[in-house]
């Protein structure tokens, strides 16, 4: 067996993790992110975890590419084509105001503009039906018109082509053979839902990034094979599974959160392992933060992503594990307003110019520059010493952008100002994991927080002590988690199909026969990539009480009625807090997910060579704490020195390699069988 290699291109650093089962070898390593060319920044980190390509198996690779294409624009010129009359369908989109009280609302404008959204003669009634047939000679003279103004990527999306996809995929070969140069991406391709604007703003978003990703995934590729890799790459789906190259290169859409993605995986895998069954995966990097809820191992999966925001940005109809996010990173900026009000983010410092503590001329203060200035972080020993920060740098932009202009004088003025950074930043983070867990019926306190990220570990106690979480727990390289989620995700391949039925007695055989046949087909479509690799199958299913336009998500493991009815009943209670037992119940959409295992390290490996006795000294540092009123001497220890059962209480600082977990006073930890730290939490006295 090869050696596993996965790589995280996030929007700050580039994370590896390599491991080696013959030798029981793991290197981990982070490098500063090159957008210019995210592979050189991938290439640094092989060369600095010496990676042996020739010996590598499986290479797996999350990366940011898909989103921020989408979110900063930076696609070719795309056209739409789509059914005669619904040329404008991506400017109605849908008809709701999602901020009814903002007089200056806008969506974002379509990824299309109206000179580039062409119609064709064509049409499937709503049973299904052909009506009209394209004609080929007007395709030709489509086609012809599309090469003239320079195209590069073309959308097909018709009205009715979920029941019969016939008339768009048509279209679409015509123009692939027409156009040989272009890239053309379908929607029905993609999802067999009947939602026309999301399907066709899907399809608009697949062809949109097709171009980018596809020469990426190529170069990438090509510069592994001039290294003499022979193995499988493979891309992080949003979907929580990998795709083949060739796959990912065909539909990049399916690539929207794949960074964010590996962490969550996991999450659920060291969950499982634990015997824990309710976590809050908790990744903060960079530039943002995101979290998720995971079950029993398990994430939830959501049929919609929006790319730039709900109610502004793109509907992408895909799979997506059930992340928010929100624009809180140690790169995030800290800012006045012009009322002189404090704020952190969304803009981010990024890898270049960075927090000034970085010294490659960031001159706005960030959120590492406030935990470098309140002494959670060791200047000389970032990232393992492989980074020297500058804390006088971080100290006079914090000094001039901020603490002058607000009033904030000496020492204790610049402490106090910092650790408002960071509560602004806590109160940010702790909204979105909010979103996930009480908005959905949940209550934070039933769960464990799972921090990992270069800053979550950070910030993680601040955030479980404000949620009165009791639990925190932090992997092994924390810093590198989300490569380490990557070496454990499986294949996955996942199909959708509208199925309109009311929840009675003969429903349940048609839906078998409809799972049936989806299951057949994403056999063939895995099979194609990954011949002969035995398959294992869930089915989910849309539902919702009639009248309704909002669905639930229902897992199918019951052909017997009323168990399905009573398990969306339960469901729909957790969530809503109640359900009318009588009301009739109809299935909106039905949902089949292939899985294969691939190879991949056991986990209990994955933290090293831990030490056999506890460390003989320990040393301090004065550390800032907001709770404390002031600074405590606070003990410094290194995680590599610390072996399974060691514990000890705050204030602690534990280093390791790309990330430090900080624990107030009264914290207690310890270091558990896996090698993860788990931290009880003092809770604050609530009046």
């Amino acid at each position: 067996m090869g050696v596993f290699v996965a790589v995280d291109t996030g929007g700050t650093f580039t994370d590896l993790v390599m491991f080696d089962p013959a030798s029981g070898d793991v290197r981990y390593t982070k490098s500063l992110t090159t957008h210019e060319n995210p592979i050189e920044g991938l290439l640094h980190c092989v060369e600095k975890a010496r990676v042996e390509l020739t010996a590598t198996e499986v290479f797996k690779h999350g990366t940011t590419l898909v989103i921020n294409t989408l979110l900063e624009r930076s696609g070719p010129a795309t056209a739409l084509v789509t059914t005669r009359g619904f040329r404008d369908l991506l400017e109605f989109g849908r008809g709701n105001r999602t901020e009814p009280f903002n007089l200056f609302y806008r969506r974002h404008p379509p990824l299309v503009p109206r000179e580039l959204r062409f119609e064709v003669s064509e049409r499937v009634d709503g049973r299904g039906i052909i009506v009209a047939t394209p004609a080929r000679a007007e395709i030709e003279a489509l086609a012809a018109e599309l090469e003239r103004r320079g195209v590069a990527a073309v959308a097909v999306a018709f009205l009715n082509s979920y029941l019969e996809p016939a008339n768009e995929l048509a279209v679409a070969e015509w123009l692939r053979e027409l156009l040989p140069r272009c890239y053309v991406a379908t929607g029905v391709e993609l999802t067999r839902e009947w939602y026309e604007f999301e399907r066709t703003a899907t399809s608009v978003a697949n062809a949109y990034t097709g171009p980018k990703i596809g020469r990426y995934i190529g170069a990438l590729g090509g510069a592994l094979g001039e290294r003499r890799f022979t193995g499988r790459l493979l891309l992080m789906g949003s979907n929580g599974g990998v795709l083949s190259a060739e796959h990912a290169a065909s539909a990049p859409i399916l690539l929207v959160e794949s960074g964010p993605v590996g962490g969550c995986i996991g999450a659920g895998a060291y969950g499982k392992a634990l015997g824990m069954g309710n976590l809050i995966a908790f990744d903060m990097g960079g530039t943002t933060a995101k979290c998720a809820v995971v079950r029993d191992g398990d994430f939830d999966i959501e049929s919609i992503y929006y790319a730039g925001g709900y109610g502004r940005g793109t509907p992408v109809r895909a799979p997506v594990v059930d992340i928010d996010e929100v624009g809180a990173g140690g790169g995030s900026i800290a800012w006045l307003d012009g009322q002189n009000r404090l704020n952190v983010g969304p803009k981010s410092a990024g890898s270049f110019p960075g927090p000034v503590a970085y010294g490659r001329g960031g001159s706005e203060p960030t959120v590492t520059d406030a935990n470098l200035l309140l002494g959670r972080l060791d200047p000389a020993r970032f990232q393992g010493g492989e980074m020297q920060l500058d804390p006088e740098a971080a100290r006079r932009a914090l000094e001039a952008r901020l603490a002058a202009p607000l009033g904030y004088a000496g020492e204790d003025g610049l402490l106090r100002l910092a650790a408002g950074i960071l509560s602004i930043t806590a109160v940010k983070m702790g909204e979105a994991i909010k979103r996930i867990t009480v908005q959905r019926g949940r209550d934070p306190r039933d769960f464990a927080l799972f921090a990992y990220g270069g800053g979550g570990p950070l910030h993680g106690l601040e955030l479980a002590r404000e949620l009165a979480i009791p639990l925190v727990i932090v992997p092994p390289e924390a810093g590198n988690f989300s490569a380490i989620g990557m070496l454990l995700a499986d294949i996955r391949r996942d199909d959708s199909r509208t199925f309109l039925r009311r929840l009675e007695a003969d429903t349940i055989a048609a839906m078998e026969q409809e799972f049936y046949a989806m299951e057949a087909a994403v056999r063939r479509s895995l099979e194609a990539d990954f011949p002969g690799v035995p398959l294992a199958f869930e089915r989910m299913a849309e539902l919702r009480f009639v009248g309704q336009y909002h669905t639930v998500r229902v897992p199918v493991a019951s052909e017997d009625l009323a168990s399905f009815r009573q398990s969306f009943h339960r469901i729909y209670r957790a969530r809503y807090g109640h359900a009318i037992e009588r009301a009739p119940v109809e299935i909106v959409s039905l949902h089949c997910a292939a899985l294969a295992r691939t190879a991949q390290p056991r986990i209990e490996r994955l933290a090293g060579e831990l030490p056999r006795r506890a460390p003989e000294r320990t040393k301090t540092r004065p550390v800032y704490f907001a709770e404390a009123g002031g600074t405590l001497p606070t003990k410094v220890f290194a995680r590599r020195d610390l072996p399974i059962g060691f514990a000890d209480t705050g204030p602690a600082v534990i280093e390791e390699y790309g990330s430090t977990t900080l624990l107030g006073p009264g914290d207690r930890f310890e270091i558990g069988r896996l090698g993860e730290i788990r931290i009880a939490v003092r809770q604050h006295e609530r009046r």
